[in-house]
């Protein structure tokens, strides 16, 4: 029975979950791309290519060259960019692809949301009367806010942010998800939090800070995700488990 040659391009729990569940099942040969952005990843197993592929068109050669049977498209709800370069490459290369996309968080009842576009809505939307502010977007795109330089930030990353790049009133904490409902209520009444920023990446691992800003009557400023190209897609691993199952059947019955 021929092999399925799988690249999952990674960078999501979704991606590190598909990896976890696919170990050991000698049908497929599983390659995880991650792009290199953090420092220590989380121990994955199987084969692990750290690094880009030079755009759209050296994705689409390292599929051919490597003769990749299948590619998911696992990666963070805003790398939009990836995303439609592996639905380009993978059509130059004659591929099939899935891309697993997550539902968006969706407002429930006691929400106060605030949607912006980008960062840097969310960094004017915060005003200029000096706030506190649990900062949860991620240690890249901190420059507006070190702008905004009149408010405190709370801020949680996985992994450190150059000191350079910090807002001038800040508290650092490093720490994954998931997150507890009590601690995040816990966390926020401590530093005496007036306003939440995030980015709708949706998804369970991370939802406890907008039930805890809920329950504490607390404004959220929202990140809308991008828009992102057309491609087939389903919302879970379990999902993405049976394309590939249907794949490997197909393939293997011709």
């Amino acid at each position: 029975m021929k092999q399925t040659k799988l690249l999952i391009l990674g960078g999501s729990g979704e991606a590190a979950a598909l990896a976890r569940a696919l170990h050991g099942d000698a049908r497929y040969d599983v390659t995880l791309s991650l792009a290199g952005r953090t420092r220590e990843p989380v121990k994955l197993p199987g084969t692990i290519r750290t690094g880009g592929f030079g755009g759209a068109e050296g994705l689409a050669r390292t599929l051919t060259d490597e003769k990749f049977d299948a590619v998911i498209d696992a990666t963070y709800p805003f790398a939009d960019q990836i995303k439609a370069n592996a639905i380009e490459a993978a059509r130059v290369a004659g591929v099939p692809l899935l891309a697993i996309r997550r539902l968006p968080w969706r407002p429930v009842e006691g929400d106060n949301w605030i949607l912006v576009k980008d960062i840097e809505g969310a960094a004017v939307a915060l005003g200029e009367t000096a706030k506190r502010v649990f900062l949860t977007t991620g240690r890249d795109e901190l420059r507006p806010f070190v702008k905004a330089s009149q408010h405190f930030y709370l801020l949680r990353s996985v992994e450190t942010p150059a000191a350079d790049e910090l807002p001038a009133q800040v508290e650092l904490i490093t720490a994954r998800g998931p997150f507890r409902l009590e601690d995040e209520l816990a966390l926020l009444k401590q530093h005496a939090i007036d306003i939440v920023v995030t980015k709708n990446s949706g998804g369970e691992a991370t939802y406890a800070k907008l039930e805890a800003a809920r329950t504490l009557g607390l404004p959220v400023i929202m990140v809308r995700r991008p828009s992102l190209p057309e491609a087939p897609s389903v919302e879970s691993v379990a999902a993405a488990l049976d394309w590939l199952e249907r794949h490997h059947v197909s393939a293997n019955s011709t």
